[in-house]
């Protein structure tokens, strides 16, 4: 009796497994087939597409909030090629595209052993499609089982300026993808050159995703999972930067058929006000659209290159705007005093060669030597830094000096926020003892005094130039150049190293004797034809010496003489005198920053400036 109960209690155990399996079951199904949506869907799709939603860049205003760089629309059509229709009218789509079908069959089956592309996968068909083709191709899209629009932004510029500072965007190459740990896929663009290269990764933004279910035609059915793996894309940061673009424009136009570059500088803060480099070029040229690639290659091939940034890419030797620094080095080492004088008869005198100097009266202390830009005063008082510890012994006397260059940003980039910044050149001791070895003689103070006067193996960039007129100003001090003032949002700061104020080591009781005498240059000196009456300004003329054909014009100032606002270096290829076309250019840049507009009785200098063509003088 007790074994049949046994066994009625084991049926009623093994029933029950099986009661509630079917539950379970029937359970699952009305999940499946009716409580649950996705599955729905998933029955209804036959893939899932991932679409890449790309950010706005952000934008770039100059310091007045004026706009720099935007972005207008334009679109990609993508096509998934294991979806096309082969029975779809493509003479349709054709005409559309403005393509012929020869294009089309070319663009439809790429190289699909490329990792690149995939059958089932969306790749580009074509790309750069204006809005107003856009908007036709959307009407009819449907007819095209496949293709998709996708949108993408691309740079404009509402104003035909600081194509050198602003840069542009190209397609990201295989090592750039290879590099970015995802961050770039093909068909991408990253800035190139310029702050649009510098910034990209506050202006660049990031991704989103958005995944959509497709059914076995092709069509959209929806989010997939409701669009709970989609994320959104952020917007770049907007970049606020320093130039003053009015100004800019306005060097612009002083430098029109010319080669040269002008760099201005607000001293108390080291931001650049504007950055002219010429010849120039319309950045609009290389926006991302169907020409770009004709007008690339036609800028490329310029023999005037207008994609080098001569302010911060060429190396120019400074002429007598170096002079400045040769007093205050000599200053400090106690080599001079503000009030040294020397006797120049026209030229200077050694061992029977006579090197040229102008016709001005003794310079009887450093402020008249500076105005009238004596050569003869500068070559003694740099021989007699570097002969400080005997004229046998110059090696101790140079290394002094060249640390002084180095204090003053010479010799090295000064860390502007651009790409390629070079180094200009400040010689040493190992490199004069490699161009002139001692078993050939070796060299001496009287070998390389040249370069007491800003000539011989000393080069600078232009913005090196304009940051020490900067440093004058200051009485001994810099911030590194920038040209970025803020973002926004403002959460995000600038380099704290743009804020770090940089001193010189050079008494600051210094100063004054130089800037007196740059302040002499423009009111008597060799820039008196440039002097505004109700603005200091303190400048100082160069030519430098072209073996290749006419002389550079250079100039460098900063204005007004107390709480100086601005400082300025300009330089012009094969200009002559520093005075015929450099310092006539800063002033005008100096008036139009500090007062708005230039005076009636300026306009015919204005005029001339913008008129010159130095292109056609020296082709």
């Amino acid at each position: 009796m007790a074994t049949k109960d046994m066994y009625k209690d084991r049926s009623r155990i093994i029933q029950g497994v099986f009661i509630l399996a079917a539950a379970f079951l029937v359970l699952s199904a009305l999940n499946i087939q009716v409580i649950d949506p996705e599955y729905r869907e998933r029955a209804q799709a036959t893939t899932v597409n991932k679409y890449t939603l790309y950010p706005s860049r952000g934008l770039i205003y100059d310091r007045n909030g004026k706009l720099l760089v935007i972005n207008n629309a334009i679109y990609d059509l993508k096509v998934t090629y294991k979806q096309l229709d082969p029975a779809m009218d493509t003479m349709h789509l054709c005409r559309i595209l403005d393509i012929d079908r020869k294009t089309f069959e070319k663009n439809v089956k790429p190289n699909f052993r490329s990792a690149r592309y995939s059958k089932s996968v969306p790749f580009v068909f074509m790309s750069k499609i204006s809005a107003q083709t856009c908007a036709a191709l959307q009407e009819v899209l449907y007819k095209f089982p496949g293709f998709s629009l996708q949108l993408r932004n691309v740079r404009g510029y509402p104003h035909q300026n600081a194509a050198h500072v602003l840069g542009y965007l190209s397609e990201v190459n295989s090592k750039q993808i290879e590099a970015s740990d995802g961050k770039y896929q093909g068909g991408d663009y990253i800035g190139s050159t310029g702050l649009e290269s510098y910034y990209e990764e506050e202006l660049r933004g990031r991704k989103g995703t958005k995944f959509i279910l497709k059914d076995n035609l092709g069509r959209n059915v929806g989010p997939f999972k409701g669009g709970a793996q989609d994320s959104a894309a952020v917007s770049g940061l907007d970049l606020i930067s320093s130039l003053d673009i009015d100004l800019q424009a306005y060097g612009e136009s002083l430098l029109k058929n010319k080669t040269g570059s002008i760099v201005a500088i607000e001293p108390s803060t080291g931001e650049i006000l504007s950055m002219v480099s010429a010849p120039t070029y319309d950045p609009n040229l290389l926006t991302i659209n169907r020409d770009r690639g004709k007008a690339f290659n036609y800028l490329l091939q310029d023999s005037l290159k207008p994609f080098l940034d001569r302010s911060i890419m060429a190396e120019y030797p400074p002429g007598s705007i170096f002079k400045t620094l040769v007093a205050l080095a000599g200053m400090e080492e106690g080599t001079m005093r503000a009030n040294t004088g020397h006797a120049c008869s026209g030229g200077y005198n050694y061992n029977g060669t006579i090197r040229g100097c102008h016709n001005h009266v003794a310079p009887y202390n450093v402020g008249i030597a500076l105005e009238h830009s004596c050569n003869t005063y500068f070559f003694q008082e740099f021989r007699k830094i570097v002969d400080q510890n005997g004229f046998y012994n110059p090696e101790p006397g140079l290394d002094a000096f060249v640390d002084y260059c180095y204090q003053f940003g010479l010799g090295k980039p000064l860390g502007v926020d651009l790409p390629n910044e070079s180094d200009g050149n400040v010689p040493t001791t190992d490199y004069y003892d490699r161009l002139y070895p001692k078993d050939a003689g070796g060299w001496k103070s009287p070998t390389i005094m040249s370069v007491g006067i800003g000539q011989g193996e000393i080069q600078m960039t232009t913005l090196q130039m304009a940051n020490l007129a900067a440093i004058i100003a200051n009485e001994g001090y810099y911030y590194i150049p920038h040209l970025v003032r803020g973002f926004r949002p403002a959460s995000r700061q600038i380099d704290t190293r743009f804020r770090e104020k940089k001193t010189i080591p050079v008494n600051t009781t210094f100063y004054p004797a130089i800037a007196g005498g740059m302040r002499r240059v423009v009111r008597t000196g060799t820039a008196s034809h440039v002097d505004i009456p109700d603005i200091e300004i303190c400048g100082k003329t160069g030519t430098s010496q072209n073996p290749h054909g006419k002389d550079h014009s250079v100039f460098f100032a900063f204005a007004p003489r107390e709480n100086p606002k601005i400082a300025i270096a300009v330089y012009v290829e094969h200009g002559i005198w520093g005075a015929t076309y450099a310092a006539p250019i800063a002033s005008l840049m100096i008036e139009k920053y500090l007062k708005g507009t230039i005076a009636e009785n300026r306009i015919p200098m204005q005029n001339k400036m913008m008129d010159a063509d130095l292109l056609a003088d020296n082709p």
